[in-house]
């Protein structure tokens, strides 16, 4: 029995060491290291859309983590990275966004929500708040037919 707890203890750093390595690039100085950890944070995976390219296991975000890689070995600095990967995927690679003409509804459509549900809930409690109007003489006339009605 102590065999095999002192075996499942061996086995727990194995699996740190396969996700850590799993996203290990060799570098030669540590600022280029930094720039890739940076980056690899700062874009998001096509595929997953949720999760960065450090987090992501999915296909395309290791393919983009090599290009990212690559360019960075060709000197290429972060913009020109960057924009390589929008003009091949569009800003959506970006968490945020550029503040444009065509990502406006992006920047400025959470306000509007709010604004909007803001908007329906002061609307909702005008319509509850507000006195009912008194039954004209048709309305008491077809009220008391009814009544009639029901009793017989």
């Amino acid at each position: 029995m102590q065999r095999l707890c002192w075996l499942a203890l061996l086995w727990l750093p194995l699996t740190a060491l396969a996700v850590v390595d799993g996203h290990k690039y060799p570098f030669d100085d540590a600022e280029k290291a930094e720039r890739f950890r940076q980056l690899a944070e700062d874009l998001r995976c096509p595929k997953c859309q949720n999760q960065n390219l450090a987090d992501s296991n999915a296909p395309v975000a290791v393919d983009l983590r090599d290009k990212v890689y690559e360019l960075l070995q060709e000197d290429q600095s972060d913009e020109q990275i960057v924009d390589y990967l929008v003009a091949r995927y569009g800003d959506f690679v970006r968490y945020n966004p550029p503040f444009r003409l065509d990502t406006l509804l992006l920047w400025i459509g959470p306000l509007l929500a709010m604004l909007f549900g803001i908007g329906l809930l002061v609307l909702i409690r005008r319509g509850q708040n507000a006195a009912p109007k008194p039954l004209t003489d048709a309305e008491k006339a077809q009220l008391e037919q009814l009544k009639k009605a029901n009793r017989s």
